[in-house]
């Protein structure tokens, strides 16, 4: 399994009125991210994603504009995930939403 990561600026919806609010730590693999392959805009599909904040504070429900790392593992990701293109984030519902800034070349893992 092929090992990629992105940056992005993420935002998160606020939370409803009367629904728990749900804090996200930086690393987890809580929130999903969907997204259209980037040739084949008609096909979607969830990548399983580890998120890291730059600041390394978890996400919040209606954090706007955060800058952070996308961590996946998936043969099929650079089909998928490219500068410019928008993502969902996804917790069983729609949580969120942002942008790819670029893709991160390192010799290295976390």
């Amino acid at each position: 399994m092929s090992h990629y990561m992105f940056l992005a600026f993420l935002s998160l919806d606020p939370t409803a009125q009367g629904e728990q609010s749900r804090i996200y730590a930086c690393g987890s693999h809580d929130l999903m991210v969907r997204c259209s392959r980037l040739d084949e805009p008609a096909v979607r599909r969830y990548f399983s994603a580890s998120i890291y904040r730059d600041d390394h504070e978890p996400l919040y429900p209606g954090d706007d504009g955060v800058f952070a790392t996308l961590d996946v593992l998936d043969d099929e990701a650079t089909a998928f995930l490219g500068p410019g293109q928008h993502i969902t984030l996804w917790n069983g519902r729609e949580c969120g939403h942002g942008v790819i800034s670029r893709r991160v070349f390192t010799t290295w893992a976390r």
